[in-house]
């Protein structure tokens, strides 16, 4: 829900209200009771994402993360034992 500011026309007397959207506006000034408040267009404040839910990474299928895994295990795998059981004449880790 958004925090609306206003301000009394009569008074000058300016305010903040928490309120659903689907409100309607604010009519009567809480200072002075007149029937001359108007709402402000204000800068407002910047969106604060806290807690889980708010990257992509969190929202990867089973599928992809499957795949992500068997890569990073391929990747890893062949790069520590390419040079154990080396029996390549041309070997760029061990220079055979």
């Amino acid at each position: 829900m958004p925090t609306y500011e206003y301000e009394c026309e009569k008074c000058g007397y300016r305010f903040e209200k928490f309120q659903k959207m689907t409100e309607p506006p604010v009519e009567v000034c809480p200072e002075c009771k007149e029937k001359k408040v108007k709402r402000l267009i204000s800068a407002g404040s910047g969106v604060i994402y806290k807690g889980p839910g708010f990257y992509t990474t969190e929202y990867r299928s089973e599928e992809y993360k499957r795949k992500a895994n068997e890569e990073k295990h391929a990747i890893t795998s062949s790069s520590s034992s390419s040079c154990a059981g080396c029996s390549s004449s041309n070997c760029s880790t061990c220079k055979k």
